[in-house]
């Protein structure tokens, strides 16, 4: 009877320990565990909801059916922005958006998602996992008990849709343009207004005249939302996303509580949707940009060199000046910059100098 009553104590102190180290119990063995995921997408949207879904798939696969995930849209669970709230507070397991939408929270998040006149997509993947830039995010992120990881990139941007055209700097003053990040306070500092939308309000804003010009993400998805229909000029090139990394981001509980090979397979994962997203990109963009100007009449312009270089002064100095706000943008921009002199004369070298070769 002793040993029986010992037995039953132990166990319910192993318990008490277990549930005051958090809410998230270690999975047992064999155990099936089933994860929610939020996105900031609207569900199913091209690219970036499909991408959202590739990746819930991967994971439930790769984990023989161990860990399946269930993807939800913008507004199915939580609205878009909601997102990063409702996984950093267990709400759902893991999220899928694009880090600068964070940046109420941490004006560093911004940097993981793209800096006007910064990155490609392949330069951000070196600095994200070989130049250090995945421990700094980590570390922006650990104080919401999230983890994040790379999940995608979009590439090189289209520079967005306007009602009027843009001939000078001056051409952007009092305009209302949707457009998040950086890039959002570089055109406040050139005299518009940026407006922060989820992408599936987008259009009607676009249509009604609540906005007077949006930046979206290119082609492929701007046909996708028929964005076309609402202005006429397509601008290029996309000067403040010149590589945006998509993210997905799991409860620190929630991911400590797998096992070690689930946790390898939820990383792996997320590597090869980040590869398979970016490639998608490539191949649908020149054929949904065919169409926009083929067969809807879209008139593609390019922005006047004068209009791109004010663009560049100012995102130098609106950059340095959101590196400066606290000890944690500056300690990410000094990694970010470190590895983009690096990195650049690299490019220069290669990407820069077989691209003006081959014309």
């Amino acid at each position: 009877m002793k040993r029986r009553n010992f037995i039953q104590q132990a166990s319910v102190g192993a318990l008490a320990i277990t549930a005051g180290l958090g809410s998230v119990a270690p999975a047992r063995a064999g155990e099936k565990i089933r994860w929610k995921m939020v996105t900031t997408w609207p569900r199913n949207f091209p690219g970036l909801g499909t991408g959202a879904n590739y990746l819930a798939k991967l994971i439930g696969e790769m984990s023989g059916r161990r860990l399946t995930v269930k993807v939800y849209g913008a507004k199915e669970l939580v609205p878009a922005f909601e997102v990063f709230d409702a996984v950093s507070r267990g709400t759902a397991q893991m999220g899928h958006g694009a880090p600068y939408y964070w940046k109420g929270k941490t004006e560093a998040a911004q940097f993981f998602a793209a800096v006007p006149f910064g990155f490609t997509a392949d330069e951000i993947n070196g600095w994200l996992y070989h130049g250090g830039g995945l421990e700094l995010w980590r570390e922006v992120y650990e104080p919401f008990d999230l983890i994040p990881f790379p999940a995608g990139n979009s590439g090189v941007q289209m520079g967005g849709w306007y009602r009027k055209e843009i001939n000078t700097i001056d051409d952007l003053k009092g305009l209302k343009i949707r457009i998040p990040g950086l890039g959002g306070e570089v055109l406040r500092r050139a005299g518009a207004t940026p407006v922060y939308l989820p992408g599936g309000e987008i259009f009607t804003s676009l249509q009604s005249g609540a906005v007077d010009a949006a930046e979206w993400v290119g082609p492929y998805n701007d046909l996708a939302f028929g964005l076309y229909k609402a202005a006429k000029y397509y601008y290029y090139p996309g000067w403040q996303e010149p590589g945006s990394n998509i993210e997905a981001f799991v409860n620190k509980e929630a991911y400590e509580a797998l096992p070690k090979d689930l946790q390898s397979i939820v990383s792996t994962a997320c590597m090869a949707a980040n590869i398979n997203m970016n490639a998608e990109y490539m191949a649908r963009n020149n054929a949904a940009l065919h169409t926009l100007v083929n067969e809807h009449g879209v008139e593609l312009r390019r922005f006047p060199d004068a209009v791109l270089n004010r663009l560049k002064e100012l995102s130098a100095e609106v950059v340095e000046e959101v590196a400066a706000k606290n000890a944690v943008t500056k300690k990410v921009y000094a990694g970010f910059e470190k590895f983009r002199n690096q990195v650049t004369a690299w490019t220069d070298v290669s990407e820069r100098a077989y691209l003006n070769a081959r014309g």
